[in-house]
């Protein structure tokens, strides 16, 4: 037996109607048809998979979190940045520039969930308008295993940006 993908991710929100703005806002994802659990729940296309948002009075953790990938990751920071949604304060920077090239972006959603926005190609994006994109091997040393890892395991492997 083998996993073959996720399939869902359920989170909470004290305001249902204002998560799906959200989700369908900047990232454009969609309502799709969703069964009646007894509470207000909304599920959203995401790709192939789905998020499930549901109205229920779950703490949400601080560390935990998603991650999306997007194809337009400058739409999504703009919009994102001119709403004040980018969260610095969390893993300490809300743009990382990661060795491998790679960009994360972390975000609040309504619900106060922590959404990762990662994009896979530092050098496709204009540095002058992410003003706080910060590399991650200037905060924190990267060395050995470090310089191995990548959040996209399809691509072909690049030389770190250390």
């Amino acid at each position: 037996m083998a996993t073959t993908g996720i399939n869902h991710l359920s989170i909470g929100s004290t305001n249902v109607d204002e998560s799906i703005r959200f989700y369908r806002d900047l990232f454009g994802m969609e309502c799709i048809p969703t069964y009646n659990f007894g509470f207000r729940t909304q599920y959203m296309r995401c790709g192939n998979q789905q998020i499930h948002i549901f109205a229920l009075p779950d703490t949400t953790p601080r560390y935990q979190h998603f991650a999306l990938n997007v194809d337009d990751f400058m739409s999504v920071y703009e919009k994102a940045k001119a709403r004040g949604l980018i969260d610095h304060e969390t893993f300490g920077n809300g743009v990382n520039e990661l060795p491998d090239g790679a960009v994360q972006m972390y975000l609040r959603d309504p619900g106060g969930n922590l959404v990762e926005v990662n994009w896979p190609d530092v050098s496709t994006l204009d540095r002058a308008r992410i003003p706080e994109m910060k590399r991650l091997a200037d905060r924190f040393e990267q060395t050995g295993e470090n310089l191995e890892a990548t959040l996209f395991l399809d691509r072909k492997a690049k030389a770190p940006t250390v």
